[in-house]
C-alpha cells in the first residue's frame, strides 16, 4: 500500500512527461508532490523542504541527472537526510549504468516501460528511504546521548566514530589477533591538511560541517568490518585485517583518497574542498610485541609527507625497543 504523505519530487524539463508521472503517482494516492522544471530548481526546492525520493530525467540541459544526484548528495551529507534518486532514462548497457550508480543513484526506469515500472519501483524506494533515515536518526539520538559520557566513553561525540581511546584497544585487538593468526593489519592515518585555514576564514561552525561531512563519507567508502576513528581536532584513523597483502597496499585504499580529495562538500558556506593526507602502515605477524600507540604515533609522524606529496604514504614498521 502507498504511503500518500511520501515526499516525492519529480524533475523534468518536458511538461508532458512531468504530467504523465504526476497523474500516476496521484491516481495511486501519492499527495506530496512538487514538480521541477530543472535541476537547478529541483536542488532549490530540496533545500527548502528535503524530499523522500527523487524522479529525475537522466538528459536535462544545463545539468544532467547524474550532476544533479551529485548535489544531492552532498546536501544530504550536511542535513543527515537520505534522498532515494530515481533516474528516467532511455540510455542502455552495463557501463552507463555502471557509472551512474557510482555517482549515488539509487534506482532507473526505463522510458519505454515507465507505465509498468514507476509505482513498483516508487513503492520499494519509499520502504527503502523510511529504513535508513529511521537509522539516521537514531544514530543522531546515540551520537547525543554518547555525549554526555564524553570522558568516559570510547565515542567521539561530534561525528559519532570512535575516538583514539577506542581505536588503540581495537588496533591493539588486532595486532594481538594477526600475531597468533596470521594475516596482516593496515593502520592508515588521515590528516585535513587545510582545516585549519578554513577554520581561519569561515569559523568553528563551519570546520565541526566538515567533520561530520568527512565521517559520513569514509563510512560509505570503506569495508562494513573496518574501525574507523577520530583521533585528533582534525585526524581520523582508520584499522583494517585482511588475509591478503595486495589489500593492504596503498592502492587499495586510493578510492578514500580520491573521495575525499576530489569531491567537495556541501556546507553552510557552500561547496569547500578538502585537502586530505595520507599515511599507511602495514604489519604482518612477523612483527610481534608491537604495541597500538608506538604503531599510531609512528604513523602519524609522517603525515607531512603525505601533505607534501599528495600521494598516499607508506610508512615502515617502527623498530621495537
Amino acid at each position: 500500500m502507498p504511503n500518500p504523505q511520501l515526499s516525492i519530487l519529480v524533475v523534468d524539463d518536458t511538461k508532458f512527461s512531468s504530467a504523465v508521472i504526476g497523474h500516476a503517482l496521484s491516481q495511486a494516492g501519492y499527495t506530496d508532490i512538487r514538480f521541477a522544471s530543472s535541476a537547478m530548481a529541483a536542488l532549490a526546492m530540496h533545500e527548502e523542504r528535503a524530499a523522500s525520493v527523487m524522479v529525475a530525467d537522466w538528459l536535462m540541459p544545463e545539468m544532467d541527472g547524474l550532476q544533479l544526484t551529485t548535489r544531492i548528495r552532498q546536501r544530504d551529507e550536511q542535513t543527515n537526510h537520505y534522498t532515494y534518486v530515481m533516474l528516467l532514462t532511455a540510455r542502455e548497457g552495463d557501463n552507463v549504468l555502471g557509472e551512474a550508480f557510482d555517482r549515488g543513484v539509487d534506482d532507473f526506469i526505463s522510458k519505454s516501460s515507465m507505465s509498468e515500472q514507476l509505482l513498483p519501483r516508487i513503492y520499494a524506494a519509499d520502504r527503502i528511504t523510511q529504513l535508513i533515515n529511521r537509522l539516521l536518526e537514531e544514530n543522531h539520538l546515540l551520537a547525543s546521548n554518547n555525549a554526555q559520557l564524553e570522558q568516559h566513553n570510547l565515542i567521539d561525540s561530534l561525528t559519532a566514530l570512535g575516538n583514539r581511546r577506542y581505536l588503540l584497544q581495537r588496533l591493539d585487538d588486532a595486532l594481538q589477533r594477526v600475531e597468533s593468526r596470521g594475516g596482516f593489519c593496515s593502520l592508515l592515518v588521515l590528516g585535513l591538511q587545510n582545516y585549519q585555514d578554513i577554520g581561519h576564514r569561515f569559523g568553528e561552525a563551519v570546520q565541526q560541517e566538515l567533520l561530520k561531512g568527512t565521517s559520513r563519507r569514509l563510512q560509505q567508502l570503506v569495508r562494513p568490518m573496518d574501525v574507523i576513528a577520530r583521533i585528533g581536532t582534525d585526524t581520523f584513523a582508520i584499522c583494517t585485517v585482511g588475509d591478503n597483502a595486495d589489500d593492504c597496499k596503498p592502492n587499495s585504499f586510493r578510492r578514500l583518497h580520491d573521495g575525499l580529495n576530489l569531491k567537495a562538500f556541501k556546507t553552510s558556506e557552500g561547496y569547500l574542498s578538502l585537502r586530505a593526507g595520507m599515511a599507511l602502515c602495514t604489519v604482518s605477524r612477523h612483527a610481534p610485541n608491537l604495541h597500538a600507540e608506538q604503531l599510531l604515533q609512528n604513523v602519524e609522524q609522517h603525515l607531512e609527507e603525505a601533505y607534501a606529496t599528495n600521494l598516499i604514504t607508506q610508512v615502515r614498521m617502527p623498530q621495537l625497543v
